[in-house]
């Protein structure tokens, strides 16, 4: 199977590639920006004339578009998330490679749920930021064009590679730095959303799982169970040895000020811990994730506790 990969050096991309390359059966060619694909391209400023001639040359029987950005202003996030997936439904109807499309979407495209609840591909999507609708124009580009295509919603990934920048990274900076420093107590903000948290490796399997099956529409990943961010940093203290005290500071009234977390006598080292959390998704989101068990034969395997391991692991080497 010849698989066409785009976006194979991002956080999700990475471990895709790996899944992809670990199956004798698969031919993997990666397209991106960056000097390390086989291929450079950049979709959100390239023609869907140029793709095309590429598809057909190499013709492929699926692609896998992992590329895209989390970050930055309205109509950057359009560019990388909505226009680039445009380039792609384009030139794929195009093409006459007739390969399937396996398109990452994400939660922030439902927005906000009420606590306690599990979201379903049925939920009406509210994004909450440009983030979260960038990324729903494009699930509903992939939806409307006609192509053997599915969108998976991948909730929150955590494990190997997670971002320094995100909630989980501040996290363990925040404590690297109080072990480094030997700081008996942690003061940290922000802590009182519910995520569902799932492994970056399962979602990878989950791609892989999505590009050999016959499933269209929109398919959710996650792991099936919302988990305080209180809880988590108790899980990575616990596994990083932190022996100190962690606090928490109460959360601001308002949706839109950051919380910190610091260390006791030492302000000038306060670490950001994401407040709101940055997806636009309010105070929980929990996934169902029977329709991936029923048409994908996808299970979550690896815990959080395990996610959360490897994330410290990354962590300390920078000690």
């Amino acid at each position: 199977m010849r698989v066409l990969l785009i976006g194979a050096n991002g956080y999700i991309g990475r471990f895709v590639a790996d899944r992809l390359l670990a199956d004798p059966a698969v031919q993997l060619t990666a397209l991106g920006r960056g000097d390390d694909a086989d291929v450079r391209f950049d979709l959100a400023s390239g023609s869907p004339g140029a793709l095309t001639r590429f598809l057909d040359a190499v013709h492929p029987g699926v692609v896998i578009n992992c590329a895209g950005a989390i970050r930055g202003g309205a109509r950057e996030l359009t560019r990388h998330n909505t226009v680039a997936v445009a380039t792609v439904c384009e030139a794929l109807r195009r093409s006459g490679c007739g390969a399937r499309l396996v398109q990452i979407g994400c939660s922030a495209e439902y927005g906000p749920s009420q606590p306690g609840s599990s979201t379903a591909e049925d939920a009406v999507p509210r994004p909450g930021g440009p983030y979260g609708v960038s990324k729903l124009a494009a699930t509903e580009l992939v939806l409307g064009s006609g192509l053997d295509a599915v969108v998976l919603r991948v909730f929150s990934p955590a494990g190997p590679g997670t971002p320094a920048g995100s909630p989980l990274g501040r996290l363990a900076e925040a404590l690297r730095r109080a072990m480094q420093s030997g700081d008996g107590e942690l003061k940290l903000g922000g802590l009182g959303v519910q995520r569902d948290f799932v492994d970056v490796r399962d979602v990878a399997r989950a791609v892989h799982a999505a590009s050999l099956s016959a499933a269209q529409g929109v398919i959710n990943i996650g792991s099936g169970r919302a988990v305080r961010l209180r809880d988590a940093a108790a899980v990575l203290a616990r596994v990083a040895g932190y022996g100190g005290a962690l606090h928490e500071l109460d959360g601001p009234p308002g949706p839109v000020r950051p919380a910190l977390a610091h260390h006791r006598g030492d302000p000038e080292h306060a670490v950001p811990v994401a407040y709101p959390y940055p997806d636009g998704c309010g105070s929980w989101q929990q996934a169902d994730v029977r329709t991936a068990r029923d048409r994908l034969g996808w299970r979550p395997r690896i815990n959080l506790e395990e996610s959360l391991a490897d994330i410290w692991m990354e962590a300390a080497c920078r000690i």
